[in-house]
């Protein structure tokens, strides 16, 4: 069967918003669904919307005549190769629920699941920034801090799929408590939640338009958060040898304002040799990297 003649589901389960979309093999979006994720309501509303909108999709597939042959699914939090959701700080209801099981038993079709901040790695590096780069880390900088790993042209997911926990890498020993039990964990520094509380309440991108104004105060914080950013990086450089590193989500709007301090930092911490051809890109796909990603998974990656 031709790639034109199959089609993939691509899920993203948001704290606030659910989306879904119907992808050809291509990696084209055919159509899309949208949604509150309500999972404030509970388990089953939150289920019962999520199957709303992949009928829709199926249906949509069906009327094209492009067979759906997967589905895969992007959580936030830990989800192991089974479909299990272990741990969810925005998602809580979902913690201990066989999601994978559950989906597949409704649809009769094949299911995978991932932690979200991977599937948006596949993504860029599938059909985004991150095209053309054989081993990176696709960082997503938003509330918090997302990250996924793609090693010799495949995502590294770990033993049991919880690798590439990067927003929970120490950086302070001491430092803020983090939601995870740890304390200091970079996300707690490079994160639009750390701008804000160091940054007297303001939100992100209201103190990145006072730095592009001048405001001193508010350009340090964003040298602060590349700093924290670039000492991390520097040791998974030093380890892992990366061709790149792409940097999304909402923070990357300020991409100009912490990438001069990240690269201080990542000279002045990595071998030349390791640091000469690393290549640091912009994310491209915006919401649709998960999507994408998360088709890719579901065909087989």
């Amino acid at each position: 069967m031709s790639e034109l003649a199959e089609s993939y589901i691509g899920v993203d389960i948001g704290g606030t918003n659910l989306r879904g979309a119907l992808i050809s093999a291509a990696g084209e979006v055919l159509h899309r669904f949208r949604s509150l994720s309500v999972i404030h309501e509970g388990r089953q509303p939150f289920l019962a919307r999520l199957g709303e909108g992949l009928d829709s999709l199926l249906t949509m597939a069906d009327s094209l005549g492009l067979p759906v042959r997967a589905v895969g699914v992007g959580v936030p939090g830990l989800i192991d190769r089974h479909g299990m959701v272990h741990s969810s700080v925005n998602l809580p209801p979902l913690e201990g629920l066989q999601l994978r099981e559950i989906l597949e038993a409704r649809l009769q079709l094949p299911v995978r699941c991932a932690n979200d901040a991977n599937l948006i790695a596949l993504g860029e590096s599938s059909y985004g920034a991150g095209r053309g780069l054989n081993s990176l880390i696709v960082i997503t900088i938003g509330t918090g801090l997302g990250s996924g790993l793609i090693l010799n042209g495949q995502l590294w997911e770990g033993s049991r799929g919880f690798a590439a926990e990067f927003g929970h890498v120490t950086v302070e020993p001491d430092g803020h408590p983090c939601p995870c039990g740890n304390r200091g964990c970079l996300e707690q520094y490079v994160s639009a939640t750390a701008l804000t509380r160091t940054g007297g309440g303001l939100p992100a991108d209201e103190l990145a338009l006072l730095a592009r104004d001048g405001n001193l105060a508010a350009r340090q914080l964003f040298e602060q958060v590349g700093r924290y950013l670039g000492i991390a990086l520097a040791g998974l450089l030093n380890t892992l040898n990366l061709d790149g590193i792409v940097i999304g989500g909402g923070v990357a709007a300020s991409y100009d304002l912490l990438v001069p301090s990240l690269l201080q930092e990542l000279h002045q911490r990595t071998f030349r040799q390791i640091m000469h051809d690393v290549v640091i890109r912009r994310a491209s796909l915006g919401d649709d990297a998960g999507l994408l990603g998360a088709a890719q998974l579901a065909a087989g990656w």
